[in-house]
């Protein structure tokens, strides 16, 4: 990867007054947002997360792998990654290929955290098959007219914009009829609906619309050319977003062993720990390949559902290990800190569902990479 040396972690030091109050957790998701857009101003102030986006967009050039390298690094100090990153490092890179002029319009908002962006793929009978989504964009002579509804949308209730997938073709021609378009969700004719976390807070949504005008020029790709943009879309969320996830999900590691600091001679504890640590290792071994690859532009395809059964893994690993070595505040501690554990390990338990279910990866694995004979029914 390319370097940013030391200059990042020196400016960290500079301002570790000024972000003091962003190394707490959050007590709703109110304030993690906040937060989010105070660490996205400093960030853009600084230049940090505008390495690697082109300038024609409002970034400063270079490899996209040096934001890696601030992801891994904010991490490593304990600061939350922006959740606004999160979604623009999925979205963003397919909007800047497929779209350059509609990146230019609305990209630097975005990287400022002047805007919050969602993604709006999932349907209630449209998930790991995509394909099957019944949300409609019928033409219109200046753009489009959305009805429809998605499903499990991430900031979906307080979002500014959000890349939606929608069928502009007929049902039966699956992911040829779809078409990626950026929406505004303050207009006429959409309504959200929150949808609470087994913790209680309301990160996802469901959103519903009603003849809801976009523009031509919000059109991301070709109409009809969706699908395309979609599976390159993916690759993003597996590279970067995983990459995001492993320096976050090492963080949490290392706050386990500074709280909860096993025993020497307690060989269930390490046991644990060393399961964690592999399972990370292997998953930054994998993303660091993909992430690469990525930045020169390579089309990493099937691959890339390795990354997405190691991240979820990884995941659901790391916060395991903090049930097993919090004990009882773990569970019953009605603390800050105790809380915010009990929702990371709530969430991680999603990991393995969301983004493509670990069924379907392993199938795709299985059919795609290793051309493993495909399943037969007993009796037929």
């Amino acid at each position: 990867m390319s370097t940013i040396g030391s200059s990042f972690a020196e400016s960290l030091d500079a301002a570790a007054q000024e972000l003091a109050a962003l190394r707490r957790p959050a007590r709703n998701l109110e304030e993690q947002l906040a937060s989010s857009a105070t660490m996205m101003r400093w960030l853009h102030d600084g230049g940090w997360t505008r390495l690697g986006w082109p300038e024609e967009v409002g970034g400063s050039g270079g490899s996209p792998t040096l934001r890696g390298q601030v992801y891994d690094d904010l991490a490593g100090r304990g600061y939350a990654i922006p959740d606004h990153m999160f979604v623009l490092e999925v979205v963003g890179p397919a909007v800047v290929r497929h779209a350059p002029a509609l990146a230019a319009e609305v990209l630097p908002a975005a990287l400022r955290g002047d805007e919050l962006w969602s993604q709006g793929f999932s349907e209630p009978e449209a998930g790991s098959d995509l394909a099957s989504l019944r949300t409609r964009a019928v033409e219109t002579d200046d753009g489009f007219t959305i009805s429809g509804q998605k499903i499990w949308t991430s900031y979906g209730a307080r979002a500014d914009k959000i890349v939606l997938l929608a069928r502009t073709g007929t049902t039966a021609s699956r992911h040829r009829g779809l078409t990626m378009l950026l929406v505004d969700l303050d207009q006429e004719g959409i309504d959200r609906r929150p949808i609470a976390l087994a913790s209680g807070r309301e990160e996802l949504s469901e959103i519903f619309f009603t003849d809801v005008h976009v523009g031509r020029d919000r059109l991301i790709g070709a109409v009809n050319g969706g699908w395309a943009v979609a599976m390159d879309l993916l690759q993003y969320e597996r590279g970067m977003y995983a990459w995001m996830r492993m320096a976050s999900t090492t963080q949490r590691l290392r706050e386990i062993l500074d709280e909860a600091s096993p025993e020497v001679d307690d060989p269930i504890a390490h046991e644990a720990v060393g399961r964690a640590y592999l399972a990370l290792a292997a998953l930054r071994a994998r993303t660091a390949v993909t992430l690469r690859r990525l930045a020169v532009g390579e089309v990493v395809g099937p691959e890339t559902s390795i990354d997405k059964v190691l991240l979820a893994t990884a995941e659901q690993t790391v916060l395991d290990t903090a049930r097993e070595l919090m004990g009882t505040e773990f569970m019953l501690g009605d603390g800050l800190r105790d809380t915010h554990w009990r929702e990371e390990w709530w969430y991680s338990r999603a990991a393995s569902i969301y983004g493509g279910a670990a069924e379907v990866q392993r199938t795709i694995i299985a059919d795609r990479l290793l051309g493993l004979p495909k399943e037969t029914t007993s009796g037929r």
